[in-house]
């Protein structure tokens, strides 16, 4: 009686070896999938880019002086009296080498065009022209390339305020269907994910502070 009892038991092994591994081999490719899953990363974040070398501003700015330290105004000016603005903090600045400026109080300001460095965060002055001195250099500038894809109102205002949130983001407007990113500084990386994310010419970087060289 116990042979028979063994030759069962063999015969049910046998029957379910290849039940189990057909279980075994699904098993395995849930796990690949899992790998192949976390493999997929997202762009790297933002970072404010420092300027390898001196830069200039592109026009002129307003430098701002609240009784806080003086900021140089990359954005938007509000046209009160004084004005308000704000930005990047100014390190060598002194207005008593300044001779073209106004005050009220205890702030302080005036439209310069600067020369200086830049660290990302923040610039340093090495020259100052007063407006009344100043003489915009001359800049063979080509209209920008209209967007490869045209998109209605409600896209290009969405992607307006999606680019307006980036870091070093100072403002942002449409313009002839296209989105204009005012940044303080850009070689060219912002540029180049924003070409990627959105779409050629679809944004346009406008960096304030451009190399001196």
């Amino acid at each position: 009686m116990r042979t028979p009892a063994r030759r069962r038991t063999t015969g049910l092994a046998l029957l379910l070896a290849p039940l189990l591994m057909s279980l075994a081999a699904c098993g395995g490719g849930d796990d690949e999938v899992a790998v192949d899953d976390g493999a997929t990363s997202s762009p790297a974040p933002l970072e404010p880019q420092a300027a390898p070398g001196p830069v200039r501003t592109r026009d002129l700015v307003v430098v701002m002086d609240t009784g806080e330290g003086p900021e140089m105004c990359l954005g938007p000016v509000a046209e009160s009296y004084p004005p308000q603005c704000g930005g990047p903090a100014i390190e060598g600045w002194r207005w008593r080498d300044q001779q073209a400026f106004e005050k009220q109080g205890d702030v302080r300001w005036g439209s310069f065009a600067l020369t200086g460095e830049w660290d990302g965060t923040t610039f340093t002055v090495t020259d100052a022209v007063p407006a009344a001195l100043y003489s915009p250099p001359r800049q063979d500038e080509q209209d920008p390339p209209p967007p490869l894809r045209q998109r209605d109102e409600a896209s290009i205002n969405e992607i307006a305020r999606e680019v307006s949130a980036l870091p070093g983001v100072v403002g942002t407007y449409v313009e002839d269907q296209q989105v204009v990113a005012e940044v303080a500084y850009d070689d060219g990386t912002l540029q180049q994910r924003l070409d990627e994310e959105h779409g050629a010419n679809t944004v346009r970087v406008l960096a304030q502070l451009v190399d001196a060289g």
